[in-house]
């Protein structure tokens, strides 16, 4: 048979017509061809072959196997390398990192382009006992009868000349020009007091990375000088102002007198004398002196650049991390009372008549509770409420406040508190025992006073209200609302009053009977000048309580409460207004301010013409509500209580049928309470009586009672002492006639 390539050959030679030179050029194309496609056929076999030999990088694992360790060794062969392409890189953020300032190693003897006698020195004294402010006065004293320094000294307190601690430890007075030394006169106490606010606030700031680290770098210089106890407090003898001095160089301030220790006890003034001499030296003298330019800052650590970038943290660090930051566990030794016993706060409160409760909380008998225990009336709150003042407990759980109050008349005693609970917490059933506690014993003290009626006495020993209004800020207190509930389950009535720094504590707030709001003033400018608020950001606070008010607390019975000072918070109707058009309280209490004394050394400087006569309070009272009305809100003027200065305005809803329904109805609040739903201020309501309605002629005061005028008796008294002796001069007389 013939081969394929035969029979190709021939039907080639057919097909062309016989032509032999076709079939030859055609025969030499297949025969290359041919041999193309061996060759290739040999190398795809050989490649074949050699792949066949490698070892699979597939490797069969018994995970059933005890052991994990492979018996022999096994070369696992590499990835071959792979020439990538060229790619443009990813567009990336570029970081900026922060220079710090390049320390100097040994401080330089130098001298200042600005004299230290042309600065302007600040002299700031924190005191309880006085003691701080004579030594400050002194050094006052001594700096401005030299005769070279430029400036007078400016002597302020800490407690009451600064409303805002920022104006001068964040900023400085006169800007990146002027030349300030400070010097601080400090004592140290082992229990809180308003020097724990002035450190807290340096901290703050230190760790605040909103702020300048280094703020104080504008300063001249500072000073300190520390006083206190070295045999009572061995330990922590002037540890606070040690503290201080450290936090003022941290902060970029640099340190022109070494700090100053006196042991006022053994050592006295004079050796407070002796520091201050000394620095009036240092001010003459114009030899250069050492002056470090590092700012002290301790707490930093020296870190790799290749460590810089890390910031994963071990567990075990933490513990490290919150020592260095000043966060207070409950564990942490240095957790303070705030009224420690035998502290010159608790002597100054129970001096006036509280009785402290545990380490944070206080106690006391009201004057109407007295008054009403006489049968000589109770306060306005039983012409507006209904609540009988004998049978009324005044207290608190949190003696700090927030604001140091031109009216409050604890006189700036009480402690002081920003935003965090920083003490010792007591638990609340401590609280309230303790509380009921002393205002019963303050309650059998009174069974001896003249005019004491029986039946009431025995009532008093049955506490059916509580007013947490006593002074500082109950709603600070971290177990407000198990205490509020204790009250509850007892079947006392919680009034509770608060100065609108705190939204976060008051969203939080639960149910209680009454929830007043403390409304001072109508604009920023003036609630700073009357408050003088703690807190930077208090109107924002304070704008964030009326949203609260108006929002999550709706269903509460709300009260704007409004204490009227003369000069200070009486002339903007229209501010206040926007107030309750924001918030759109229950009721609006408006209070005449009452005196009780002046003190200009605790940041009370009211004087007798700084409070309102009553008939000054109806006018102004009658204009708010004109201006509510005005605008479509529907208050009105409800009832008054013209002894205490007071007078209620109240949305009309409280009024049905044509009479004022302000007063409470207490066993319906209970028993709302215990059925667990949700209830509003209108479901407990009882009508108000005549005699305390708006315009009646009782003025607010129960007619059950007896009106007692303190004057008119004082008067009344004196007359019959002058009647007595005029009679008895006149009979001594007709016997001498008769002799």
């Amino acid at each position: 048979m013939l081969s394929t390539e035969s029979i190709l050959l021939i039907a080639t030679y057919l097909l062309v017509g016989g032509r032999l030179s076709f079939v030859i050029f055609g025969l030499t194309i297949h025969l290359l061809t041919r041999d193309y496609l061996s060759k290739q056929n040999a190398e795809k076999t050989s490649q074949s072959k050699a792949k066949s030999t490698k070892p699979s990088p597939i490797y069969a694992v018994d995970f059933t196997s005890t052991s994990f360790a492979p018996s022999v060794t096994t070369n696992i062969p590499e990835a071959p390398k792979t020439i990538k392409k060229a790619r443009r890189g990813k567009r990336v953020p570029k970081v900026f990192k922060a220079v710090k300032p390049t320390p100097v190693t040994q401080p330089t003897l130098t001298e200042n382009a600005v004299k230290l006698t042309d600065s302007q020195i600040y002299i700031f004294y924190t005191t309880l006992t006085g003691s701080s402010q004579r030594v400050a006065k002194s050094l006052f004293d001594t700096l401005n009868d030299m005769d070279s320094i430029k400036n007078e000294p400016k002597l302020l307190s800490l407690d009451d000349d600064l409303s805002n601690l920022e104006e001068y430890f964040l900023k400085t007075p006169g800007g990146e020009e002027s030349k300030n030394i400070y010097l601080m006169v400090l004592p140290s106490y082992d229990t809180d007091s308003p020097i724990d606010y002035f450190i807290e606030h340096l901290t703050d700031t230190y760790q605040d990375f909103r702020v300048d680290k280094y703020p104080l770098r504008k300063l001249l210089g500072f000073a300190v000088l520390g006083l206190g106890d070295s045999e009572s407090w061995n330990d922590k003898f002037c540890y606070q102002s040690k503290i201080i001095d450290k936090w003022l160089g941290k902060l970029g301030g640099r340190r022109i007198f070494p700090r100053g220790e006196v042991c006022m006890k053994y050592e006295g003034e004079p050796k407070a004398q002796q520091w201050i001499q000394n620095f009036a030296t240092l001010l003459n003298d114009d030899e250069p002196f050492f002056l470090d330019d590092e700012i002290d800052d301790s707490d930093k650590e020296e870190v790799d650049s290749e460590d810089s970038d890390e910031t994963l943290l071990d567990v075990e660090d933490m513990g490290d991390i919150i020592r260095k930051e000043g966060i207070i566990t409950a564990s942490s030794p240095d957790i303070k009372e705030m009224v420690a016993e035998n502290s010159p706060t608790y002597k100054s409160l129970t001096k006036q008549g509280y009785t402290i409760v545990g380490s944070h909380s206080g106690v006391k008998i009201c004057r109407w509770t007295k008054s009403a225990l006489r049968g000589r009336g109770s306060c306005y709150k039983f012409a507006f409420y209904g609540i009988k003042s004998h049978l009324c407990m005044e207290t608190t759980p949190s003696l700090a406040c927030s604001n140091k109050c031109v009216f409050c008349w604890r006189h700036g005693t009480n402690p002081v508190a920003k935003s965090n609970w920083r003490w010792v917490l007591d638990p609340p059933e401590k609280v309230l025992e303790g509380a009921l506690a002393g205002h019963y014993k303050k309650i059998k003290q009174m069974r001896g006073v003249p005019g004491i009626q029986m039946d009431r006495f025995e009532e008093a020993f049955r506490v059916r209200h509580c007013a947490l209004s006593l002074v500082g800020e109950p709603i600070f207190y971290p177990h407000i609302n198990e205490f509020v509930e204790m009250l509850h389950e007892q079947e006392i009535s919680s009034f509770l009053v608060c100065n609108a720094q705190h939204p976060d504590n008051l969203a939080k707030l639960s149910k209680i009977t009454q929830l007043y709001v403390s409304i001072d003033a109508p604009n920023r400018t003036d609630l700073r000048k009357i408050d003088r608020p703690l807190n930077s950001d208090f109107w924002e606070r304070m704008m964030s309580c009326l949203d609260i008010l108006r929002t999550v607390q709706s269903h509460q019975r709300t009260v704007f409460r409004l204490t009227l000072v003369k000069g200070f918070n009486m002339d903007e109707v229209k501010g206040y207004a926007d107030m309750v058009e924001r918030a759109q309280p229950s009721q609006i209490e408006v209070k005449g301010a009452t005196f009780c004394g002046s003190s200009n050394a605790n940041g009370n400087p009211l004087t007798m013409q700084n409070i309102p006569f009553y008939e000054e309070c109806k006018i102004f009272v009658e204009s708010l509500t004109a201006e509510l009305k005005s605008r479509g809100l529907k208050y009105n003027i409800a009832a008054e209580h013209a002894h205490s200065c007071c007078i209620l305005i109240a949305h009309d809803k409280f009024k049905i049928n044509g009479k004022w329904h302000t007063h409470i109805d207490y066993p319906k609040f209970f028993e709302l309470i215990r059925s667990g739903k949700e209830f509003t201020d209108l479901d407990y309501v009882k009508e108000t009586p005549e005699w305390a309605v708006w315009g009646a002629k009782e003025g607010g005061f129960n007619p059950v009672d007896t009106r007692f005028d303190r004057k008119a008796e004082k008067l009344k008294r004196k007359l019959e002492r002058e009647e007595a002796a005029a009679k008895l001069a006149e009979e001594e007389g007709a016997v001498e006639v008769e002799k």
